[in-house]
């Protein structure tokens, strides 16, 4: 982040100095939460959570070099430092990432949507790295915590910012929308995540559409026009969307897509009048979309087909969101970081471009509401009828992805294991040395695990 003043701070965040021996220092030039990674000029954050409270951590950082403390009181052994007092650090440090945002020469991407919203800004940012300096979401720091930690650090230098948004319910999007204040929005899609705070996928859509309430009015939206609900939005405050997707009818779509299987996608994108051909090794057609997005942010902001060919070359996928790992002659798809349907869906999909042995081990989805259960066994049923070699279901909720698989009669051979250890237990009877496997379930499954093993 660019230097600011202790007291630019107090008063960016509404808080009052209070001043324990002689400070150090009279700038903050970075701004954490943790203390293990407090270096001499940051603002270290004492957040309070369900098991630590970075209060404990006070006195430690002030010996790092912490510049201040943004605190709600300050401990007895806290001896020499500047502490900013707060009602409430968590809000207070959103406050500060929105003053800091507004006085910023920078354009914002904003990117949300049910799935694929870190694949999304991995290729948006890419793209744009080829002509401008970018700063992106780093890991899955996007919520009402890690998006201003993001936004605080934007640097001088940077151009653009791509800030993923995640929300699970409703005015989430609201808070982040008013910090980030993006320049140019961007909806993945409208899938069935956070059902049991959202209700319905329409519930969904207006949660995320809290977005555009505070973003520049003079930028552009871009839309999924394949997704059935974002298609039928005509109006966003006196804009019209630009859509983009697969379909021909799409504002913004590709022509002559093929498939190179596990090494990407060779394309034509046509934006508007404009052609021009492109290959990315992101896989998928969900990875196809991505590119078109990201392409056309690129032409809004006057980057060369060259330009933005390059970067849609250079994207690449983060662990734990359809990366690929070498496993002897075949590949570990890596997608456990989560699931919901649509993007499972699509890991199967992504699945079957593989050559050789093709396992799919797949695991719970959370928060999908009172259909869960139905849910699940829709899955079975769609994976039973791809071209795979077993099928392996590991959860308490995936029982009925199981029963689903299985009222189709499949071909292959389908698994059930009650929990995580009962797969570990038993993965080595069911991996071969060359396999393709997929590897796909929500977090909160720690499929993390699965991962190390095969690797």
């Amino acid at each position: 982040m660019r230097e600011i003043t202790i007291d630019e701070a107090v008063k960016a965040v509404g808080g009052s100095k209070q001043i324990a021996g002689a400070p150090k220092l009279t700038g903050i030039s970075g701004v954490t939460m943790d203390s293990r990674l407090v270096k001499s000029g940051d603002l270290f954050v004492a957040i309070k959570g369900e098991r630590v409270d970075g209060h404990d951590f006070m006195a430690e950082v002030f010996d790092k070099g912490a510049a201040a403390v943004l605190c709600d009181h300050v401990p007895e052994n806290v001896k020499n430092g500047v502490c900013i007092l707060v009602d409430n650090t968590v809000k207070a440090l959103q406050d500060l990432a929105e003053w800091y945002r507004q006085s910023l020469d920078v354009k914002v991407v904003g990117i949300s949507g049910s799935v694929g919203k870190t694949s999304t800004k991995e290729m948006v940012a890419s793209v744009l790295s080829a002509g401008f300096s970018v700063l992106k979401t780093k890991g899955n720091y996007n919520n009402e915590i890690g998006l201003p930690l993001t936004v605080l650090s934007i640097e001088p230098e940077n151009e653009v910012a791509v800030l993923e948004m995640g929300i699970s319910d409703f005015g989430e999007m609201r808070l982040l929308a008013r910090i980030a204040r993006p320049d140019i929005c961007v909806l993945t899609n409208i899938g069935q995540s956070h059902l049991e705070a959202l209700g319905t996928r329409d519930g969904i859509l207006k949660a995320k559409s809290e977005m555009f309430e505070y973003r520049n009015p003079d930028g552009p939206v871009f839309l999924n026009g394949d997704d059935d609900k974002l298609s039928r939005v005509k109006d966003i405050n006196g804009t019209k969307p630009t859509f983009y997707g697969l379909s021909e009818g799409n504002h913004i779509h590709p022509e002559n897509v093929e498939s190179l299987g596990l090494a990407g996608t060779k394309m034509m994108i046509c934006i508007g009048e404009d052609k021009f051909d492109a290959s990315i090794k992101m896989i998928g057609n969900h990875m196809v979309a991505n590119a078109l997005v990201a392409a056309a942010i690129g032409n809004y902001l006057g980057m060369t087909n060259e330009q933005i060919r390059e970067g849609l070359a250079n994207a690449d996928t983060i662990g734990g969101r359809s990366h690929l790992i070498p496993h002897g002659k075949g590949f570990v798809i890596d997608d456990c970081y989560n699931a919901a349907p649509t993007s499972m869906k699509a890991a199967v999909d992504t699945l079957c471009l593989a050559t050789g042995r093709k396992v799919a081990i797949l695991g719970d989805m959370f928060e999908l509401g009172k259909d869960s259960d139905a849910m699940h066994y829709d899955m079975g049923v769609y994976a039973a009828g791809k071209p795979i070699d077993m099928l392996i279901c590991v959860g308490e909720n995936s029982r009925h992805m199981y029963e689903g698989a299985l009222s189709k009669k499949p071909v292959f051979e389908v698994i059930y294991c009650h929990s995580l250890e009962d797969l570990l237990s038993k993965i080595d009877s069911f991996i071969s040395a060359d396999d393709n496997v997929l590897v796909k379930a929500s977090n909160g499954m720690h499929f993390s695990e699965v991962v190390d093993r095969l690797k």
